[in-house]
């Protein structure tokens, strides 16, 4: 079987450091930048627009039930912003009475359950690279339940990062950047409540992940292996 080469068309964003992107029905691409704004661009005429600004560092975007979006900021904690008018509504900024340090990514589920990483309790967005060179593994899977009430689901995890849903939700993965694996937790069926590695020993440091239409889970890298980080990480205190 052949197949045709795929084309790659890059379309510029009006700011640094676009992070997460999502892609609505119509085709509508929204992603955040490091100055607080999150943008819709329109990938037929390569157009964007500034549609709210969340006044910290938005980095997963997700889509909520209504058109809103989900933002995890890492300044702010869960966000839920309007691009309709640009309204910023702070859903979650602190876990069990503390801030949260480093909101970084989320999945949402059927039932509006939402699944998401705090990076470290220790270094903030700022100084991702302290966390990473001491290795603090204080990294944690969190989930909201549509009613509000927050959950502590997995502690322990080397640089929390990005998450996903598999399609019949019977698990959660969980991508641990400064331990190059991919965690998961088993929501359903006979493992229910076990956590193993869907992927582990990966080539580079993986960073968000997502379900794709196709079903399958799609990890971005990025950054490959750093044989000094690796050093400093093992070696003694």
């Amino acid at each position: 079987m052949t197949t045709s080469p795929s084309t790659l068309t890059v379309h510029p964003v009006p700011a640094m450091g676009a992070e997460d992107v999502v892609v609505t029905a119509d085709g509508t691409v929204y992603t955040g930048t490091e100055d607080g704004a999150i943008w819709a661009l329109d990938p037929r005429t390569g157009s964007t627009r500034r549609v709210a600004d969340t006044s910290g560092r938005p980095l997963g975007i997700e889509l909520l039930d209504g058109g809103d979006l989900l933002v995890c900021d890492a300044h702010r904690g869960l966000l839920r912003v309007s691009p309709a008018d640009g309204t910023v509504d702070v859903l979650l900024d602190r876990v069990e009475g503390r801030p949260m340090r480093f909101c970084n990514n989320a999945a949402v589920a059927a039932d509006g359950t939402i699944w998401f990483s705090d990076s470290s309790l220790h270094f903030g967005v700022e100084q991702w690279k302290d966390d990473f060179v001491q290795d603090t593994r204080t990294g944690r899977l969190l989930r909201r339940d549509p009613d509000g009430t927050v959950t502590v689901v997995l502690t322990g995890l080397a640089f929390a990062n990005g998450v996903a849903l598999a399609a019949d939700g019977s698990y959660v993965a969980v991508a641990e950047t400064r331990g190059r694996t991919v965690v998961r937790l088993w929501l359903a069926g006979p493992r229910a409540g076990e956590r193993d590695l869907l992927a582990a020993d990966l080539p580079g440091y993986p960073d968000n992940i997502s379900r794709g239409s196709d079903g399958l889970g799609w990890v971005t890298i990025a950054s490959p292996v750093d044989p000094l980080v690796e050093r400093l990480g093992s070696a003694p205190m």
